[in-house]
């Protein structure tokens, strides 16, 4: 599908990838920084912990949001094949594993289990 588009899917997949990449990078760095000021300041290093693991957890469930989307233009507009599709459909289980898991441990709720209790509210 490369020839009848040209590159640019390939492009718009890499700069995608890149963000993602970015996104979890800026989001560890700024967490890492600001916990390093809240140390400095004498807050509590436990409470500093929690906030740097919200952080960095947020910041790697929205990082890992663009790469599936990269990964998915990459496989239907670049390489659509049997074993891309297949190997996109591990990478985005693993993803949808890992965000499942990263929520459970930020909010210690299922994300059903928010909406549900945000609407009774």
């Amino acid at each position: 599908m490369t020839g009848l588009l040209g590159n640019w899917p390939e492009w718009c997949a890499v700069a995608i990838e890149m963000l993602g990449i970015g996104i979890i990078t800026v989001i560890a760095v700024y967490s890492l920084v600001h916990g390093m000021i809240r140390l400095l300041k004498g807050d509590s290093p436990r409470s500093i912990q929690q906030e740097i693991r919200q952080r960095l957890g947020r910041g790697i469930l929205l990082g890992l949001e663009f790469l599936i989307a990269a990964d998915i233009i990459h496989t239907v507009a670049v390489e659509l094949t049997f074993t891309t599709v297949g190997v996109l459909a591990l990478v985005v289980l693993i993803r949808t594993f890992l965000s499942f898991t990263l929520e459970v441990e930020l909010t210690g709720k299922w994300p059903w289990q928010l909406r549900r209790s945000e609407t009774a509210e």
